[in-house]
């Protein structure tokens, strides 16, 4: 579920006060946030076949963020101009970007050992990590029921990865887990700062950073002159991770998260029918069982939220 290490979940944050909201749409959020879910597929899918091409990793990582600032650019200039340039917790977004960061680099090298439906699915995981996190880092209260999720969903998880001998991916499972985990704490960053940070600022910072991570780490991984066909297959990555990211983000400016969330998972149904069609994946019949597992588990812990939300 690569979202560029933008998790569904963890996106979408809304601009400062000084911002009138737009009118309440359900039903166009709801389609924003499906049409963003194809743009993460698609760039999970981008990224697998870059990696078969060659390209290192820390290489699609910098293309990946450096073309994302076109659309995102663009968005920026129509929306916060300049000021979404302007912070005064450079802390904070560095920690953000820290674990967005592992997440992406993690999820980038997972999908080159998986196939694209099971690394997207293990990769849903981050809600509940979040939940997780939530309760340690912000000291947030979560009920038995919500615990219930997690612990439930962390069999879906053990399901998928199959840790049984001989069938078990080590290393992509591990990695998508992992990946996960810092979705899980971007998430909880973007929660901190979205009080006194624009969306669009945190969303300028971590691509920022991003591109900087890729152009360093790959003077030490190498750099791979890629050839007319791989290039602009990466700077595909780029632009879909950029427009998908600024649809999650109008998703939410469209309607409430309770409303587009659960369509998150409809992620899945296309990376499966793209595994299909560029590498024959068919999905192992325990990441079926186990991504829904975790997708209920998920949209649970969401509905629970919601009530806590609802009544504070």
């Amino acid at each position: 579920m690569t979202r560029g290490a933008e998790a569904p979940h963890s996106t979408g944050v809304t601009a400062a006060a000084d911002f009138q909201p737009p009118r309440q749409q359900p039903a166009l959020g709801i389609a924003l946030r499906v049409t963003a879910m194809i743009c993460m597929a698609g760039l999970n899918a981008s990224v697998k076949w870059s990696g078969s091409r060659g390209v290192p990793v820390f290489e699609i990582i910098f293309f990946r963020n450096a073309f994302a600032f076109i659309p995102i650019g663009l968005y920026i200039w129509r929306t916060a101009g300049l000021q979404a340039l302007k912070t005064t917790r450079p802390v904070a977004h560095l920690r953000r970007s820290i674990s967005g960061l592992l997440s992406m680099i993690c999820s980038f090298t997972a999908v080159q050992y998986l196939p694209l439906t099971e690394s997207t699915a293990i990769q849903f995981a981050a809600p509940l990590f979040m939940t997780a996190l939530s309760a340690l880092l912000l000291k947030e209260a979560v009920g038995p029921h919500r615990w219930g999720a997690v612990a439930v969903g962390f069999i879906g998880v053990l399901i998928m990865v199959q840790p049984q001998p001989g069938h078990m991916n080590l290393m992509g499972g591990g990695l998508a887990v992992i990946a996960a985990v810092g979705t899980a704490g971007a998430m909880v960053a973007i929660r901190q700062m979205a009080a006194l940070e624009r969306g669009q600022t945190i969303v300028f910072y971590f691509t920022l950073a991003g591109a900087l991570t890729g152009l360093v780490g790959c003077l030490f991984t190498g750099w791979k002159t890629p050839d007319p066909v791989t290039l602009m297959g990466l700077i595909g990555c780029g632009l879909i991770g950029g427009v998908g990211q600024l649809f999650l983000t109008e998703a939410l400016r469209r309607a409430p998260v309770g409303v587009v969330a659960p369509f998150d998972y409809t992620q899945l149904i296309w990376a499966t029918a793209l595994g299909f069609l560029i590498w024959g994946e068919l999905p192992h019949p325990a990441t079926v069982v186990g991504s829904v597992i975790v997708a209920a588990s998920g949209i649970y812990i969401l509905h629970r939220e919601i009530r806590r939300f609802r009544r504070g």
